[in-house]
């Protein structure tokens, strides 16, 4: 009989969904996996794309975690300096087997002081703000330092959750999860990234992220500031 395993994976208001729950979707197919989905209280938390998602555990009940996971999405922000948020990650990484994140999630983990050193993925758009908590950003869709495991922006938790996964139980277990879920990407266009998506694309995209780009800047200098 498979270890039971307790995974958890952080919610907050105006979470990016997909960076949760495509994870979670991968995760709990783990055997004798346990999935926590936290939040402070077990009221409904509000997610960006207009539904919500109501949690199973609050920090004060949450068993100790073999994998504690941190989704991005706007409500980050609001993280960066939320002591009661970073001291509970912080209380779960001294143990768990597994730190990680998805997109913008890897902030939160800087602002905890967890990701000094460590290479780290990120969504693209925000991924040198990285630097300013000691990390070393990576551009890669999936990204592992030691017990550190990352994931670029929002899709690429999908393929993070099946690397945590071979991780857990072993690449034949992920196989057979990948296949249960038909993960078989094919997208109709091919400009899933900077690199694909053309100069001007790109330059159109981060004129429509400049007031998140301002925002998440002075929230990422401030958790820096008192970090060190």
């Amino acid at each position: 009989m498979a270890s039971p395993l307790h995974i958890g994976i952080l919610l907050y208001p105006n979470v990016t969904q997909l960076d949760a729950t495509g994870p979670a979707q991968v995760l709990a197919r783990v055997p004798g996996a346990t999935l926590h989905m936290i939040w402070k209280t077990l009221a409904p938390v509000p997610t960006d794309a207009g539904f919500s998602i109501v949690p199973t555990t609050t920090f004060a009940d949450c068993p100790k975690l073999d994998v504690i996971c941190v989704p991005g999405g706007g409500g980050q922000v609001a993280l960066m300096t939320d002591e009661e948020t970073l001291d509970f990650l912080r209380k779960q990484a001294a143990t768990a087997r597994y730190v990680t994140s998805v997109c913008t999630g890897s902030l939160v983990l800087g602002a905890a002081g967890l990701l000094k050193g460590y290479k780290s993925a990120c969504h693209w758009a925000w991924r040198d703000m990285l630097p300013a908590f000691g990390a070393i950003p990576v551009a890669e869709r999936v990204v592992r330092d030691r017990n550190r495991i990352s994931g670029g922006g929002v899709t690429a938790g999908i393929d993070f959750g099946l690397t945590v996964a071979a991780e857990l139980a072993g690449e034949e277990v992920a196989k057979s999860i990948q296949l249960v879920l038909e993960y078989d990407p094919q997208p109709p266009f091919d400009s899933g990234s900077p690199e694909k998506a053309g100069v001007e694309r790109v330059k159109r995209i981060r004129e429509r992220l400049s007031g998140m780009l301002e925002t998440r800047s002075k929230a990422n200098a401030e958790a820096a500031a008192k970090l060190a």
